[in-house]
């Protein structure tokens, strides 16, 4: 059996599906055979070549412009989706703003939570009941290494990370009985616009595989997660880190 014919028909939705790690799944997940709808604040470039490029693997592409931290505006995008929600859900929207946490300011704070933790629950609660209705589907969530280990300059960032592991556990209990998957995937430092500040001489030591990842080998943990072979894997962190947390 092909990969079209098992995906035949089925649509992935991408929470931050435009750039770095949410670009290379949602490209991924298309050559799986999955239709893509992707999230970003915005229009432009990013998502004109994410289309150009979903088309040129054969399947549909549909983009939502929405900040994942106005609820009323989530669930005005979200509307259409709620009765027949998507196959897949991959919530991959976050944001990081270091700072030592002597330092580090309320906006710091606010704005790394509200991304990370509230556009969580604004974005993947809608979806939920007409998932258990279908009594299918799949949830991943991006989490980060930092979330399992903590990083110094990084209190606010970690614990958001740390919150969506745990609510992802939380959830897998609450709904695996009705055919839905939920998992994490925790990248380590993958080299995406979000890490090109980071000096990779003080982190490549660090990692034994001694390299950065690529957002492909994080977008085929993710893959694996939505295929058949992890029909029996749930409520599971898959870390993408060469090493870095063991």
């Amino acid at each position: 059996m092909t990969k079209d014919n098992n995906y035949a028909c089925r649509t992935a939705l991408i929470i931050g599906g435009c750039r770095g790690i949410g670009r290379a799944i949602a490209i991924r997940l298309a050559k799986d055979g999955f239709d893509i709808i992707a999230t970003a604040r915005n229009s432009g470039t990013h998502s004109e070549n994410l289309n150009n490029e979903i088309c040129a693997c054969g399947r549909k592409f549909t983009l939502l412009t929405f900040d994942v931290r106005d609820r009323d505006a989530t669930a005005a995008a979200f509307a259409p989706l709620t009765e027949n929600p998507p196959d897949v859900v991959v919530y991959n929207s976050g944001i990081a703003k270091d700072n030592l946490f002597v330092f580090m300011t309320p906006e710091e704070w606010d704005d790394v939570m509200d991304t990370n933790i509230d556009g969580f629950y604004h974005t993947v609660q809608p979806l939920i009941f007409g998932m258990m209705a279908r009594k299918s589907g799949r949830i991943i969530i991006i989490s980060s290494a930092s979330g399992q280990t903590g990083q110094a300059g990084q209190v606010n960032y970690s614990a958001s990370k740390a919150a969506l592991i745990g609510a992802a556990k939380a959830l897998a209990r609450e709904i695996g009985k009705k055919g839905i998957l939920v998992n994490v995937v925790a990248p380590g430092f993958i080299a995406t616009e979000m890490t090109e500040h980071i000096p990779t001489d003080k982190v490549l030591p660090l990692i034994p595989l001694n390299r950065a990842g690529a957002p492909e080998e994080v977008a085929g943990a993710v893959s694996f997660l939505c295929g058949p072979d992890s029909s029996y894997i749930h409520g599971q962190v898959i870390p993408v880190n060469g090493g870095l947390v063991i």
